[in-house]
C-alpha cells in the first residue's frame, strides 16, 4: 500500500511540474508574429534560371500557418511544371531567444534538409541556404507574395529565381 501511495505521489508531482513548464514563450511568439504578412494560402507563378541560362516557368502554391501557440511558422510549398512536381518542401521557422535570431529548418521531398540563418529586415524575410545565396520574401505594392532568389558573385547579387503569388 505504501509503494502504491508513493508511486501516486511521484506521478502527481511529475504532472504538476510538467504542467508548470507548459507555458508559451511570449518572446518567440512576438518575434514569429512579425511574419504574419505571409500567413495563409497562396497561389501563383514563378521562374527559375536553369543551368542553360534559360528561365524555366512553374506554378507554385504555399500554405503558411502558425503552430505551437504561435511560436513556430509552418511553410509548405509545392512547385509544378504541368503535371510534374519540381519543388516540394516543408519549412519550420522558429525564433531563438538566446541568439535573438530566426531559424529556417527546411525539408525537401528528396530527403535533403538543413537548418539555415534567417532574418527580418524592414518587412522582408530573408533566409540563407548558403553563404552566397539568399531568398527574400515580401509583399509587393499589390499585396502579393513576392519572392526572389539571388546568388552573390564578388560584391554583386544576381537574381536566379522569382515568384509572385496571390492570396487565396
Amino acid at each position: 500500500m505504501k509503494s502504491v501511495s508513493l508511486l501516486l505521489s511521484c506521478c502527481l508531482i511529475s504532472i504538476c511540474t510538467f504542467a508548470q513548464m507548459g507555458g508559451t514563450d511570449q518572446e518567440a511568439k512576438e518575434a514569429i508574429s512579425k511574419l504574419a504578412f505571409i500567413e495563409g494560402k497562396w497561389k501563383g507563378e514563378g521562374w527559375m534560371m536553369g543551368q542553360d541560362g534559360q528561365k524555366n516557368s512553374f506554378s507554385q502554391t504555399e500554405d503558411i500557418s502558425f503552430k505551437l501557440d504561435g511560436t513556430a511558422l509552418l511553410i509548405e510549398g509545392k512547385g509544378m511544371d504541368g503535371d510534374r512536381t519540381i519543388h516540394n518542401a516543408l519549412a519550420i521557422v522558429t525564433y531563438n531567444k538566446k541568439d535573438k535570431s530566426y531559424s529556417f529548418q527546411s525539408y525537401l521531398a528528396n530527403g535533403m534538409n538543413g537548418k539555415f540563418k534567417a532574418e527580418l529586415i524592414e518587412d522582408k524575410f530573408y533566409w540563407y541556404p548558403m553563404g552566397n545565396m539568399r531568398y527574400i520574401i515580401f509583399l509587393n505594392e499589390k499585396g502579393q507574395w513576392k519572392e526572389i532568389g539571388e546568388m552573390k558573385q564578388g560584391e554583386n547579387w544576381f537574381q536566379f529565381f522569382e515568384m509572385t503569388l496571390d492570396k487565396q
